[in-house]
């Protein structure tokens, strides 16, 4: 990981030569981090976050596995799935949200260019506002610059994918036989625009995650440069500013 972050900070930030100057300054915990320190240590905040929110999320059930980013049944759907369940097709339940996850899981792969791209195009203000920030400042910062680049590069994975899935196999006998029932009303979501807005809201959740363990945890951050922009709790030199 280490190597992965150097290799970052030396293409987008600095030259290898002042990156090793910035590192072997670092390692002074007892002095405040200068401007250079806090912009490359910034960087590679969110490099590291970015390399586990991916990692996490584009992996095989990195989703369904996971209870806090799992992607339901479509809430708005509800009355579909109760109705389904009660008629005994607990099974294509089940293995509808299963490729539900399993699109988004998929389009999660898309994710780290994008990301890479934000970071370059970091301004000195954005820098500080997120290095003096809330827990989440980075996140919010990559959630503004990226969302709308992120759907149009996921909208067609995640269409790809439910269709390698099959996912209409799963979908079509329990939204017909529910749209069969007397007295209701049909119900057929766009299951491609759900996945999508779930999907971006469970990546953006686990790299707040991530931030977070960086801000409040010291034995996550994996380097010098971070332990020391992170860590560092007094004033900060006039350079800074």
């Amino acid at each position: 990981m280490r190597l992965f972050s150097t290799l970052i900070l030396c293409l987008f930030l600095l030259s290898c030569d002042q990156l090793k100057q910035i590192t072997e300054r670092a390692g002074n915990s007892t002095l405040p981090p200068t401007k250079e320190e806090i912009t490359a240590g910034i960087r590679e905040a969110l490099t590291v976050g970015i390399k586990n929110a991916v990692f996490q999320t584009a992996q095989e059930n990195g989703y369904y596995n996971n209870s806090l980013i799992r992607i339901p049944f479509p809430p708005e759907a509800k009355k579909v799935k109760d109705a389904a369940l009660d008629l005994g097709l607990d099974q294509q339940v089940d293995q509808f949200v299963e490729t539900l996850n399993h699109g988004a899981e998929e389009a999660a792969k898309k994710a780290s260019p994008i990301f890479i791209n934000a970071i370059k195009e970091m301004t000195i203000q954005d820098v500080y506002d997120i290095w003096r920030g809330d827990k989440d400042a980075a996140t919010r910062y990559l959630q503004q610059k990226t969302q709308s680049k992120l759907e149009s590069e996921f909208r067609p994975v995640i269409k790809e994918a439910l269709d390698e899935v099959d996912i209409t196999r799963y979908w079509n006998p329990i939204i017909t036989t529910y749209n069969k029932l007397p007295f209701t009303d049909d119900l057929n979501p766009n299951l491609d625009e759900y996945v999508l807005s779930e999907g971006l809201q469970g990546l953006f959740t686990i790299l707040a995650f991530e931030e977070e363990k960086i801000r409040e945890n010291p034995a996550a951050r994996v380097t010098d440069l971070l332990k020391k922009v992170f860590g560092y709790q007094g004033p900060v030199l006039n350079d800074t500013n």
